[in-house]
């Protein structure tokens, strides 16, 4: 009968130990950008930049217009413009309004440098 209890109190220690990482678990999870690391943004940006150029080499090679792959080229970065555009205003918003200012003045620099060579 002794040993039984013995049992019965270390499985309840066991089961809360588990409870309690899964709930450390389950909060690490939800850090990041809504639900997301960092590092996972990071990482399937970089794939789908990477896959957009890729195409355009391919279709350089097989000598498609140089309009398309223009484009092509613009579009990922704009992709990975947006994306850092973002996580730059996730650390600008909380800061003094002069970082805010000077967030606006990069990203209207930044985009005009995407802007004005595709028009000339």
């Amino acid at each position: 009968m002794a040993e039984t209890k013995k049992t019965t109190k270390s499985t309840k220690s066991s089961k809360s130990t588990t409870s309690s990482s899964s709930s450390s678990s389950s909060k690490k999870s939800k850090k990041g950008i809504l639900g997301w690391g960092l590092n996972k943004i990071s990482f399937y940006t970089i794939g789908a930049v990477a896959i957009l150029y890729l195409i355009s080499v391919i279709l350089a090679a097989c000598g498609v217009h140089s309009v398309v792959i223009g484009v092509l080229q613009g579009l990922a970065t704009a992709i990975m413009i947006s994306i850092v555009a973002f996580l730059a205003w996730n650390y600008v918003k909380s800061k003094p309004m002069v970082w805010k200012v000077l967030y606006l003045v990069f990203l209207l620099v930044v985009l005009l440098g995407i802007i004005i060579p595709l028009v000339i």
